[in-house]
């Protein structure tokens, strides 16, 4: 029996980037919202503040967490791609070995904050501050399963190309 397990990730993925559509949408709107109110009508309004602050972590952190791509992650790897390829699979297997340490060492205190925070509710939407900050405990083990990637294609050599390596001047998309 063959179990075909992608066209279910490209549908959660979908759902994921409907989702992360949906939060920004809802941010931009109550943000228009807090402009008019506030210099239009002189009347503002606090439970937009809390909401795009709220919808800003939860974009960032959703986003990251199960929507970017590793190839879309913006990387400051001038140095690093000057580097012969062995070097950079060992900087890798360190890096990503420490970040994922890091992550998992912070794990248990992550989980003792967020469920602390049950006994707060934000000031004006009185959103359990449990639930708004829930979002980091998926945000922290994508950042370890994508740590642990990265080691494991090093250690493999299977890292794909940097993308600096490719782009040229031509195919840049900033024009």
């Amino acid at each position: 029996m063959i179990i075909r397990t992608r066209p279910l990730f490209g549908w959660l993925h979908r759902r994921a980037e409907n989702l992360l559509a949906l939060i920004l949408g809802a941010l931009f709107a109550s943000f228009l919202i807090q402009i008019v109110f506030r210099y239009l009508l002189n009347l503002p309004l606090g439970w937009t503040v809390e909401f795009v602050a709220i919808a800003w972590l939860w974009g960032i952190l959703f986003g990251y967490a199960f929507v970017v791509s590793e190839r879309d992650v913006i990387r400051l790897d001038i140095l690093y791609t000057l580097l012969p390829r062995n070097a950079q699979r060992t900087l890798d297997i360190i890096t990503g070995l420490t970040c994922a340490a890091i992550f998992v060492w912070t794990l248990p205190q992550i989980w003792d904050y967020v469920t602390f925070m049950k006994i707060e509710k934000t000031a004006y939407m009185k959103i359990r501050f449990d639930w708004v900050f829930s979002i980091y405990i998926p945000f922290a083990l994508a950042v370890i399963l994508r740590c642990l990637i990265t080691v494991w294609h090093a250690v493999r050599n299977t890292t794909p190309v940097p993308v600096s390596h490719i782009v040229t001047a031509e195919t840049h998309d900033y024009d």
